[in-house]
């Protein structure tokens, strides 16, 4: 049993030695799938605002410009603040405000899974089984799923709710000891 308990502290010593990465990487993962969003709002803000406003095709949310512009400014600095691990948790909290509005007027009608199931759900399967016979008579099939397999997006609220935990983890627990918020508080602790 010693023998096991020692195994035991070793592991847990080497794993101590890396523990600030697996949160520099979720911090990553998360500028990342902010980044795209961030910059397509910004690269033609009248179209987002127009989205975020228009109520037969956009969104129809009260307020459009300023909307689109916090939620634009909030994903930026995100992406940023998150990567070097400055200010972390206080922006994940206005992260977890913008992915709760997006599921709330994006996602919330699309159901669970990001990419549909065809294995759950019938209709699913005829479409794309539909899709794949038209692109197979009048495409070049080979060519047009080399790169991956022909999916229906289904933008339902995984990705989402993904985010919030990984961004409410990041408010708890902080942003690992690969952050600047880390070096900045061992700093201040000795002074």
């Amino acid at each position: 049993m010693k023998k096991l308990i020692d195994i035991y502290q070793k592991f847990l010593s080497l794993v101590k030695m890396i523990d600030g990465l697996p949160l520099l990487v979720m911090r990553f993962l998360l500028a990342l799938g902010f980044y795209y969003p961030a910059m397509e709002k910004w690269s033609n803000m009248e179209a987002t605002i127009a989205w975020f406003g228009n109520e037969e095709w956009g969104l129809g949310l009260p307020f459009p410009e300023i909307q689109a512009y916090l939620a634009a400014t909030t994903e930026f600095l995100g992406v940023w603040m998150l990567i070097f691990g400055i200010g972390t948790r206080i922006i994940s909290i206005p992260l977890i405000f913008t992915m709760i509005m997006a599921i709330f007027t994006v996602h919330i009608d699309h159901g669970w899974y990001t990419i549909g199931q065809s294995a759950l759900n019938p209709e699913i399967a005829d479409r794309i089984g539909a899709a794949k016979d038209i692109l197979k008579a009048n495409g070049d099939y080979g060519w047009l799923t080399e790169q991956g397999s022909f999916v229906i997006l289904q933008n339902g609220v995984e990705t989402v709710v993904t985010y919030i935990i990984m961004l409410a983890t990041l408010v708890t627990v902080g942003p690992g000891q690969l952050s600047v918020d880390y070096i900045l508080g061992k700093k201040m602790l000795k002074e």
